[in-house]
């Protein structure tokens, strides 16, 4: 690997999805193998979990692996999940069990330290749900019961990297929870990325289109910011956006995107996060 300017910024670049779909999982390897990501985090709620994980366990600590939190995703019918709209309206109305969260928190990272033989270096959401009321401080007690004693694993804050916010879908996100969750991770002493990016409406037609977002993105990106993604090396059929999936793989493989990166002073953080 050639020698990166101390100058430049470390950002981290995670995606989404792991275990969702062996097209995902393929994607994954490749831009880690690539150098291309720093983390990716896994939905231990799919009946592919258990399979998928092994393929990762030869890449940390350079990849950083960690749990997607999901309540909405059903895998094709063989998990019990819920319409993103409910989840959110059951969060703000206090309909949800304080019993069933932390149900849920224990039961999927139960399945990653299985599959992992570890705890998760980090903890996110499928759609963000990990933030929404109610699920934050079931989120939090369960780290604290399990983690105290060991090294916290860091939390997604969706709070936009500066300049970010004024883009509605990500103002929407951080408003459904994003300032108030970094708010009380900060306050609880959880570690959490510094800024957000990454949010756009999945409807890039094209690798060039996709780069031009990501051209916005990057300017605002600071040491430690995070940006997610949702590779895929093909179409993912029955997925929302299974046909984005592929789009954001052609860029994120590509000398465009290690061009752009050399351009806006980034590099691709690998390794461990702390050491941010």
């Amino acid at each position: 690997m050639s020698h990166t300017p101390s100058n430049f910024r470390a950002i981290l670049l995670c995606a989404d999805d792991y275990a969702l779909h062996p097209l995902v999982d393929d994607a994954v390897q490749q831009l880690a193998r690539a150098g291309r990501l720093s983390a990716t985090s896994c939905m231990t709620t799919s009946p592919h979990w258990q399979q998928a994980a092994p393929a990762l366990k030869p890449m940390r600590p350079m990849l950083s692996v960690g749990l997607h939190f999901n309540l909405t995703e059903d895998h094709g019918g063989q998990h019990t999940a819920q319409a993103l709209g409910q989840v959110i309206r059951q969060a703000y109305c206090h309909q949800m069990s304080p019993v069933q969260m932390r149900a849920a928190w224990r039961e999927q990272l139960d399945a990653f330290e299985q599959g992992m033989g570890t705890p998760p270096d980090f903890i996110d959401g499928h759609q963000h749900v990990h933030q929404l009321p109610g699920l934050r401080n079931a989120m939090l007690e369960e780290m604290q019961s399990r983690y105290a004693t060991n090294e916290m694993p860091w939390v997604r804050s969706t709070a936009p990297a500066a300049g970010l916010w004024r883009s509605p879908k990500a103002a929407i996100i951080a408003l459904l929870g994003g300032w108030a969750a970094t708010r009380r991770l900060r306050k609880a002493g959880v570690p959490i990325n510094k800024g957000f990016g990454g949010v756009y409406g999945f409807d890039a037609p094209d690798a060039t289109t996709y780069g031009a977002q990501m051209a916005n993105w990057l300017p605002h990106m600071a040491e430690g910011g995070l940006l997610m993604c949702h590779p895929a090396s093909g179409i993912v059929e029955g997925d929302a956006i299974g046909q984005q999936r592929p789009v954001e793989f052609e860029y994120l493989m590509s000398d465009a995107f290690g061009a752009l990166l050399q351009r806006n002073d980034c590099r691709i953080h690998q390794g461990p996060v702390k050491a941010l």
